[in-house]
Order: structure tokens, then C-alpha cells, then sequence
């Protein structure tokens, strides 16, 4: 659909796309039949703004709604459902997922293109639903690091290596996230005992172990 692509942006995403798109033949410089902001999410309408009109314009912020682009109005946004990271290339990409957001078919499909190039799987996505997708994004990938920052200060506190958790992290993705453990089996003497030993060791991580109970047990 696209034979050039301009984008600005080299952060973590835009390197990893720019590389991409590279590898799958389409011109990447600065004149593009595309212009793809990967920029914060807080400098994309002043970005925006600052750009001829003419092309077709996308961002690939979560978050951000299609009006940061005005006054452009062939857009929409192509959001990669993915954690990136400097260590690491355009295979980043591979088979995650990509909500795109357009006003109209000819918007849709350039999304959809965009995804596709890029080796994700799209999927349509509401301009006002943004917010609340991007909350569930930030839980699933933000907040497993969280998680996994507590779980290894109780692990010290217990004299354990916090390095054992990985394997047990990870193969509960790779089990369907089936739920196991004292919460599954409502043995609740040893969720009580948990409870006590926090409270003795790490008494501020109370709090966030009974919301995470009480979530988990709904």
C-alpha cells in the first residue's frame, strides 16, 4: 500500500519498526507516502502539528487519541502490542498483536497494512475505548514487573534466590495462566500465614498482598 515510509522517531518502537519495515522492502527516509510518529506519547500533537498536510499521518501510541493528529485528517494510529527494548532488534515484532484505530475504511486498511508489514496481527480498535485497552496493557506487561520486584524483596527476606522466580513466572504463561496455589485450592490458614509473615518481614507490602488475594479469589 505504502512504498516509503518517513519516521520519526528512533526510540525504542521506532528503531524496531524502521528496521522492519527496511528488512520488508519499503523505503524508509524522509519523504514518505506514510509519516509514522513514534515519539512520546506528549509530543505527538505538537508534532503533529508541525508537519505539511498531504500524507497519510499515524501514531503508535496506546493511549493517545486520533484528534493529537489534527489537523490532519487521513489517519489513524497503529498501536504494537509489545514491551520493546534496546537489546534487541525488529524480531521484537514477531506475532504480537496491534489495535488499530481509523476513521473510515481507507484508514482501516492503511492500518491494517502497517500491522501486517510489521509481522503483527491487527485488530480494530475504538478511539474512546483507548484508555481503558491501555490500562489493560499497562496491568498485563507494567505491573508484572512490579510484581516480580515484591516477589523478590519477600525472596531475600527469605534468604531465596529472587532468580528462582523466573522459571515459575514464566511457566505460568506458558500454562494458560491456569490458577494453582492456596487461593485455588481455598486453603485459606496458609493465605493467613502469608499475611503474618509480610506482616513481619516487609509490613508495607501487606496492603498489596490482600488486594491481590482478594482479586484473585473473585
Amino acid at each position: 500500500m505504502f512504498e516509503s515510509v518517513k519516521v520519526i522517531g528512533s526510540g525504542r518502537v521506532g528503531s524496531a519498526v524502521s528496521a522492519r519495515l527496511s528488512e520488508r522492502g519499503v523505503a524508509v527516509g524522509d519523504d514518505g507516502q506514510l509519516v509514522l510518529l513514534c515519539v512520546p506519547d506528549s509530543s505527538i500533537a505538537e508534532v503533529a502539528r508541525g508537519l505539511e498536510e498531504g500524507p497519510w499521518i499515524a501514531h503508535v501510541s496506546g493511549a493517545t487519541p486520533l484528534s493529537a493528529l489534527d489537523p490532519h485528517l487521513r489517519r489513524f494510529s497503529m498501536h504494537p502490542l509489545q514491551t520493546f527494548t534496546r537489546a534487541r532488534g525488529h524480531e521484537q515484532l514477531d506475532g504480537a498483536w496491534a489495535g488499530v484505530t481509523a476513521e473510515g475504511e481507507k484508514g482501516r486498511a492503511a492500518g491494517y497494512w502497517l500491522a501486517e508489514t510489521l509481522g503483527l496481527r491487527p485488530f480494530e480498535l475504538a478511539d474512546d475505548a483507548r484508555p481503558l485497552y491501555h490500562a489493560g496493557a499497562a496491568i498485563a506487561s507494567n505491573y508484572l514487573v512490579t510484581l516480580h520486584a515484591v516477589a523478590s524483596e519477600l525472596f531475600r527476606a527469605a534468604g531465596a534466590p529472587p532468580e528462582a522466580l523466573v522459571p515459575l513466572m514464566r511457566r505460568t504463561i506458558d500454562n494458560g495462566f491456569e490458577l494453582t496455589g492456596p487461593i485455588e485450592r481455598g486453603d485459606w490458614e496458609t493465605v493467613e500465614a502469608h499475611r503474618r509473615a509480610i506482616r513481619a518481614a516487609r509490613p508495607e507490602l501487606e496492603p498489596l498482598y490482600d488486594m491481590l488475594a482478594e482479586a484473585t479469589a473473585k
